[in-house]
């Protein structure tokens, strides 16, 4: 229902509506909430879509989606029966003096639509409560049907029609931990049978059957990913003598049309999902780890950006993208290309050979690049995460990745091949970053601040960022600032028209190079070939819905976000159930309004909120013990016992 609202609030083509929200639609146009010109639904100037904020005293505050605007105040009585979290539909009330203001006129849903409910005994009592707040769910169950339940039984709550849709197990199964982070977005592995029928269909490559297709089988493309991976996105291949880099993109395009199930299906999921243990993909298997998939040794589609650089000045002199069928020679992970740097693996025949000798040249060219545009972006050093789990779904152990050489060389590469790709158009799907507030900034500062820094604002934002940096480095707290100028920072996100990318410093940036795993690079690729075809009908068709496109893949990109966050939080939580009054390294990461640390110690990452301390500052080391766990909520609870000097 939130997709629908954003696409009525920004326009609505009669062609793009689906069966089910036909019935929204004509409702909507009854009780004259929208109106229909030049076969587009918006609503009506008089009503505004959005989310129901805190309610207080039966006022409340709305939020309106789809649009950038203020937040329309609720005055008593004007709330009808809608609850916080609602999802409504208001009318604005004009010609009232104050803060603009609406009144509720119909709820169409809840802004959260599925939620987390689990048995617990109180009183000798069950009751179904929510995962989050412990509050009763709402969920009218007989009395005896409450009773055959277990404590700590786990369900999927549908908000709308406050019912149960399925028991998910048993919050003491660390199992259960993947299904409640899912269920919580409506999110699932299993693709329907129609979806997966069509993703079978496909037939092998075969080149004679694309004779307009340009052929670069004869280059020697490679491919380099992390270890586990089975979605192979991108390859490369440099033409040293000619100074051209070749970024080959699986032609996902190809494969999944507009319209059909498995673009429909690839739009509700908008990303691939990735947990420790397994992924969560966008497209189903057949496709995503198969025929999309750019592997070693066969032939595969791919849509391909060759870039002429002058070596002078790093720039793109020309630059084609164009369908083309590659043959990958090679498959590498990123600690084969690291040991070959390092002198420490050779190649085992003349391909490799091949390959190595072009990688070494192209390293010269990513390294100059970065350093280039390190001048004018940022490099963050805030460390990724990386968890193993067993077979039983607990915590082994974890580990910081760091940035290897070899991922420097892809990161500049694909860089450079997204930067090119947002230069082909003038409206599309940017990724845009604003600069941050002079207010996030002014707090930033103050923080720093409190932790022995000098702040000397210089004559920009990215001066001053990186002095702050220099001395983070010195006092051995890289990291960890950098972690505050990030939380300090606007929010990525996709939109239809270009803005700039504050954090790499480039003036136009979109998203090209991963279209197995972002739907926002598969939309890329129908709009380019639309230009490189001067098809202004399929171009139209791209753009068409474009705005609320852009908002519904930022959201989604949050969920994917927050799905792989809070399952990490979860086997931390249970880690830290077996470890109760154990004490462990860890670091303060925060002190206001709450403070919070890490654990730095045989487990790396783990968030606690301290509940008994001293005196204590921002990034002090201290020796905790952990004091209690909540499963459910995912909170570890810990006090201070000693402070620790920086090199214990």
């Amino acid at each position: 229902m939130k997709s629908l609202l954003i696409r009525l609030t920004l326009g609505l083509s009669e062609q793009d509506i689906t069966p089910d929200e036909r019935v929204h639609v004509d409702n909507f146009l009854q009780k004259k909430y929208l109106t229909f010109k030049n076969n587009v639904y918006k609503f009506n100037s008089k009503y505004r879509a959005g989310t129901l904020g805190l309610v207080q005293k039966g006022t409340a505050y709305l939020t309106v989606i789809g649009e950038l605007t203020r937040d329309l105040f609720i005055g008593e009585g004007n709330l009808a029966d809608a609850k916080e979290g609602d999802l409504v539909i208001s009318q604005r009330l004009l010609g009232k003096r104050g803060a603009p203001s609406a009144k509720i006129v119909e709820v169409v849903g809840r802004a959260v639509s599925y939620s987390i409910g689990y048995i617990i005994v109180k009183n000798g009592t069950n009751s179904l409560v929510d995962i989050k707040t412990e509050y009763p769910t709402g969920v009218e169950i007989p009395p005896e049907e409450l009773n055959s339940y277990n404590q700590g039984d786990v369900f999927k709550i549908d908000n709308t029609t406050y019912t149960i849709m399925e028991k998910l197990g048993n919050m003491s199964d660390p199992k259960v931990d993947e299904k409640i982070v899912l269920a919580q977005f409506n999110k699932h592995d299993a693709f329907e049978p129609e979806v997966l029928e069509i993703a079978s269909s496909f037939k092998p490559v075969d080149a004679s059957k694309y004779p307009s297709r340009k052929d670069l089988r004869s280059l020697p493309f490679c491919t380099i990913d992390p270890v586990t991976a089975k979605d192979y996105d991108d390859a490369i291949y440099w033409d040293a003598e000619n100074t051209t880099l070749y970024v080959a993109i699986a032609d996902v395009s190809e494969y999944v049309k507009p319209f059909g199930p498995l673009d429909n299906e690839a739009i509700y999921r908008s990303f691939s999902i990735y947990l420790p243990h397994r992924s969560i993909p966008m497209l189903p298997r057949q496709l995503s780890e198969t025929l999309c998939s750019l592997q070693p040794h066969v032939d595969r589609l791919s849509f391909v950006f060759e870039m002429k650089l002058n070596l002078d000045s790093l720039e793109v002199t020309a630059s084609k993208v164009y369908e083309a069928i590659i043959h990958s020679d090679r498959r590498f992970n990123y600690e084969e290309i690291d040991a070959y740097f390092e002198g420490k693996l050779q190649a085992k025949n003349d391909k490799e050979k091949e390959i190595f000798a072009y990688i070494t040249k192209l390293r010269v060219v990513t390294d100059a690049l970065k350093e280039k545009r390190l001048k004018i972006g940022y490099d963050f050093r805030s460390n990724e995460l990386e968890m193993q789990i067993d077979e039983n779904s607990n915590l082994v152990s974890t580990t910081y990745a760091e940035e290897t050489p070899s991922h420097a060389l892809i990161e500049d590469c694909m860089l450079l091949a997204n930067k090119e790709a947002a230069r082909q158009f003038e409206r599309g799907i940017f990724r845009i970053h604003e600069p941050p507030s002079q207010n996030k900034l002014q707090i930033l500062y103050q923080e720093l601040a409190g932790i022995g820094m000098f702040i000397d604002i210089k004559n920009s934002i990215k001066e001053t960022i990186t002095e702050i940096q220099k001395q983070a480095q010195d006092m051995g707290l890289a990291s960890e600032v950098d972690t505050l100028i990030i939380q300090s920072q606007m929010q990525a996100r996709y939109a239809p028209l270009n803005s700039g990318h504050f954090g790499l410093g480039f003036e136009q940036y979109t998203h090209f190079t991963s279209p197995i795993r972002r739907y926002s690079d598969l939309i890329v690729h129908r709009l380019l070939k639309a230009i490189s075809n001067n098809d202004t009908n399929e171009g139209s068709y791209v753009l068409r819905n474009i705005e609320a496109l852009s908002m519904t893949i930022s959201e989604k990109e949050r969920e994917a976000s927050k799905i792989e966050v809070e399952f990490q939080q979860r086997k931390f939580a249970r880690w830290a159930a077996s470890n109760l009054n154990r004490e462990f390294k860890a670091r303060i990461t925060a002190t206001d309004p709450d403070i919070k640390a890490e654990v730095h110690d045989e487990i790396q990452g783990a968030r606690l909120n301290i509940t008994s301390v001293g005196d204590i500052l921002l990034f002090e080391d201290v020796l905790v013990k952990i004091d209690k766990v909540d499963i459910p909520k995912a909170k570890i609870f810990a006090s201070v016992v000693s402070k620790l000097d920086k090199d214990v």
